[in-house]
């Protein structure tokens, strides 16, 4: 019997399949291991299977729409409320069934093996950048307590253990110490220069990069970090849409006739999120175009409101541009302010 639609609950070894028919009744809710998962959605008809955006979401994705089902992706905090009775994995794929169901549900789409490589890059490099920075940090904190002061920055711990190593008034344990911390740092700035030529190196197999690399404030980094994203934006019904999934957005407060707006709500994707913000920052400080309506808008902002709540104000305009040149296919242009 075929089922209108079939919910996956993923996990590592042993997934949960609930299958409902026409009037959303349950036809079987199974238990099965990942070695006979492929095997079962094989013989069923093609029908629409939803699973949570979640660990290996994509990868399946990917293969059960080679076996021609229609797969949708559901953000897992949206499946949550639809969980009736005790958390199991059979409510659990009942609940995705049901949210799939709902009008106005987002689904996320199905990312290629090329943007996951990319987002993979990505995330190796947050993480070193991490350790590089916890590393100086352990370094200003221990050898703060032998009398040895310098300032934040990569260039001053370098400068730091040239030092170090050439005086005579450190004892011999601290500077094979600053040596084995300078060499784990210099490491750590190799490793993340390999992977940023990764990361522009691939952006040559994606068309829209050029688009991206055109906008104030855009860079490799930044781009290549859209792509692994948002590929062109086709998720997004508008350039709002976006910008309230990054979550750089005023949070509204409202009641009655009483309606204000906080703070950005924060609610969409962390990295990309801050990645506009570093954008953003680039376009006040460094942008050279100073008659780019862009800048001239944000020189304005900054000096009514403080830097720091420009510096959001241009990422959310970034990211309704960015948008809307995706969509259209079309190089950013700057628009001049006449003098």
């Amino acid at each position: 019997m075929k089922c209108r639609t079939i919910g996956i609950d993923l996990a590592k070894s042993v997934f949960q399949a609930c299958g409902v028919n026409q009037h959303l009744k349950p036809v079987f809710n199974q238990r099965l291991a990942r070695r006979d998962f492929y095997a079962f959605m094989a013989e069923q008809p093609p029908t629409q299977v939803v699973m949570e955006a979640c660990y290996s979401s994509h990868y399946w994705g990917r293969e059960l729409t080679q076996l021609g089902h229609t797969v949708c992706l559901i953000p897992a905090q949206h499946v949550t409320p639809f969980v009736r009775g005790n958390k199991n994995d059979r409510n659990d794929a009942l609940a995705i069934v049901e949210a799939s169901q709902r009008p106005n549900i987002r689904f996320v789409p199905i990312k290629s093996e090329a943007q996951q490589e990319v987002m993979a890059l990505h995330r190796i490099r947050e993480r070193l950048i991490k350790n590089k920075t916890a590393l100086t940090n352990q370094a200003h904190g221990l050898l703060s307590d032998f009398g040895i002061i310098f300032s934040q920055g990569e260039r001053c711990f370098s400068v730091m253990a040239h030092i170090v190593a050439a005086s005579s008034h450190v004892s011999e344990n601290i500077k094979s110490l600053v040596a084995m911390l300078h060499e784990e740092f210099l490491g750590l700035k190799a490793k993340l220069k390999v992977i940023e030529a990764k990361l522009k190196q691939n952006l040559t197999q994606f068309p829209q990069a050029e688009i991206l690399l055109s906008v104030p404030g855009v860079g490799y980094i930044i781009a290549s970090a859209l792509i692994a994203c948002i590929d062109k934006g086709q998720a997004f019904k508008s350039a709002k849409d976006f910008a309230v999934w990054l979550g750089i957005t005023p949070r509204q407060y409202a009641s009655g006739s009483h309606s204000y707006m906080g703070k950005i709500s924060k609610r969409g994707h962390r990295y990309l999120r801050k990645q506009l913000i570093h954008g953003a920052r680039a376009v006040l400080n460094r942008y050279k175009n100073e008659n780019d309506a862009l800048k001239v808008w944000g020189e304005s902002v900054a000096h009514r409101r403080g830097f720091n709540k420009a510096v959001v104000a241009i990422a959310h305009k970034l990211a309704r541009i960015v948008w809307h040149l995706l969509q259209k296919d079309v190089m950013y242009q700057p628009q001049h302010i006449k003098a």
